[in-house]
């Protein structure tokens, strides 16, 4: 159960997640293609009810940790502007799983030896378009509007020397966002990006919010790399499952210009 919410940190949006991809936009031509494949370390705290008919459970937890349930983790943002039109791609998939054996009492002095494993899929799509409100040599802001898609899926298997129970169960959600992002260029070979969006607004969610701020260094022309540090904050409660999660930790990436 806990494990549902792993499933969405990992490694883990960022809405542009690395600004890289920032690394000339205000210089550049009038049509710009980026790709930025990331990694986000991040820790979450909160409290998740990944089944229907579960109980809500308090986590906390360390990047260390989900290290450690880690079996599979993708990410990929994809930025694009044309003129002063600007467009953002964010993609996350996270697979987890968490193993556990206690024993279950049966009649005293009785024990039963159990295994309980839990396998979690998170699926995370951010969708954002907008306009450049404000562009000058070496400084530009930008508008942005779109969704966040989330879908979370855990199967439960449990062992015992008298059987096996399976439950399986998934649940998503849309959330509308609005948010801004600068840009700002330190010297030929540095610059700063930040970003924020805020949405849910009892649609999805009843409210998320996400910052992510990051320095950027320009390899070659076509590439930089990028420093940050992102937090996600997530509150959803709808029809009995619960999602009320924050993730925080940092980001580093490499972006490609095309």
């Amino acid at each position: 159960m806990k494990t549902a919410s792993l499933s969405i940190l990992a490694l883990i949006v960022a809405q542009a997640a690395l600004a890289g991809q920032a690394a000339a936009q205000t210089d550049g031509p009038d049509q710009v293609v980026q790709v930025s494949p990331y990694l986000w370390a991040t820790g979450i705290k909160g409290q998740v009810s990944p089944f229907r008919r579960g109980p809500t459970i308090g986590i906390e937890k360390g990047f260390s940790d989900v290290m450690e349930e880690l079996e599979l983790g993708g990410f990929l943002n994809i930025w694009a502007r044309k003129d002063r039109f600007v467009f953002s791609g964010d993609l996350m998939f996270v697979n987890t799983t968490d193993v556990r054996t206690g024993v279950l009492p049966v009649l005293p002095p009785l024990e039963v030896p159990v295994r309980g494993e839990v396998d979690s899929k998170q699926l995370m799509l951010t969708l954002q378009a907008g306009y450049r409100l404000y562009d000058a040599p070496g400084l530009t802001l930008d508008g942005l509007g779109g969704v966040r898609y989330w879908h979370i899926s855990n199967e439960l298997t449990a062992s015992a020397a008298v059987g096996t129970l399976t439950a399986k169960e998934s649940f998503d959600w849309f959330d509308p966002l609005v948010g801004l992002r600068g840009f700002a260029r330190i010297n030929k070979d540095w610059s700063l990006q930040a970003q924020a969006d805020i949405g849910g607004f009892g649609a999805g969610s009843d409210l998320t919010w996400s910052v992510l701020a990051t320095a950027n260094y320009i390899v070659t022309d076509s590439a930089s790399i990028s420093f940050g540090y992102r937090v996600l904050d997530v509150d959803y409660d709808h029809d009995g499952h619960v999602f009320d999660t924050r993730m925080q930790g940092p980001v580093i990436g490499a972006t490609w210009r095309f």
